[in-house]
């Protein structure tokens, strides 16, 4: 089981990269449903892979100018330690209910994605306001959001590995109202961050594969780097969708719903038609994240922006 993960890590690295999620809502389902990993080992392999891959991504998206630092920092200050109790409450989880760990994590992990999944059919469908800047003010009132929303978000990774790329996300959106574009990178280097704490707690805490880690770093570094490229081709709306659809049919299977599984195959190969739709229709259903703004001659800068506000 080598080329298996290399291959995992560039297909879901490459989306991830591109968008902002898919990292852990993916990966964590393939490792346990299709090669057979124990859910929390899956989940602390994921987060550790997701640490260094979302960097990479994160630095590209920020000589983008894409990246609003503040706002993810302030996420951090919530989510870092937040992550951290997930992870412990995961351990006890795994350690203390013995062989039925597996069958307690696979639930949670289960409606964690189908919540995810939701999560990103609204974030598809959501009209970002035509003036928003992207010198947003960091008041009390946006600390506060961001804080608070770093705390459920972080726990809820720490926990499951799911959430980094649509908790907060929907979020900015709807909080904040930040463009595409801001949002992709300011949730990449938010994560980034947040799981190398997530992670770091996951191999202290005995449950990261490292072989496998290794395998799958093989494919997730380049393919991350690929998939920040890629934002400026794939149409963001309709590959969202996709993956919203995957995330849903992910949590049926792998909750175990009775008599789900047709069901989730079902919504699964759907899910795949768009993401395949998505990819060949270039830019005809809706644009990409950094499109419009990528091939004119605007300074994407945040300083750059502000300036030309002024004028």
């Amino acid at each position: 089981m080598t080329w298996e993960l290399v291959l995992v890590g560039l297909t879901i690295g490459a989306l991830a990269g591109a968008t902002g999620v898919g990292g852990g809502s993916l990966m964590t389902p393939v490792l346990v449903l299709v090669l057979g990993f124990n859910p929390t080992v899956a989940i602390g392999t994921d987060l550790a892979n997701g640490a260094i891959f979302k960097t990479a991504a994160s630095i590209r998206h920020r000589r983008l100018g894409t990246v609003h630092a503040r706002l993810a920092g302030w996420m951090l200050i919530g989510s870092a330690p937040a992550s951290l109790v997930g992870v412990l409450l995961a351990t006890w989880i795994d350690r203390s209910y013995g062989d039925t760990a597996e069958t307690a994590m696979a639930r949670i992990l289960g409606a964690a994605l189908l919540l995810g999944g939701i999560g990103l059919v609204v974030r598809s469908t959501l009209r970002l306001r035509a003036h928003e800047k992207y010198g947003l003010k960091m008041d009390r009132r946006a600390r506060t959001i961001a804080v608070s929303t770093g705390i459920l978000g972080g726990f809820l990774v720490g926990l499951t590995s799911v959430g980094s790329g649509v908790f907060f996300a929907i979020v900015m959106l709807t909080a904040f109202s930040l463009r595409t574009a801001t949002v992709v990178g300011t949730d990449l280097a938010h994560a980034a961050a947040l799981l190398w704490v997530a992670g770091l707690g996951h191999l202290v805490a005995g449950n990261v594969d490292l072989e496998a880690l290794a395998w799958l770093l093989l494919g997730s570094v380049p393919g991350s780097i690929i998939g920040a490229n890629w934002t400026l081709k794939i149409p963001d709306q309709v590959l969202r969708l996709g993956l919203s659809v995957i995330l849903v049919a992910s949590g049926i299977a792998i909750a175990k719903v009775p008599g789900g599984a047709p069901v989730a195959l079902a919504i699964g190969v759907l899910g795949i038609a768009l993401l395949v739709l998505s990819t060949v229709a270039g830019g005809r259903y809706a644009p990409a994240p950094l499109r419009s703004l990528a091939h004119s001659n605007t300074d994407l800068r945040p300083e750059a922006i502000k300036r030309d506000d002024r004028e």
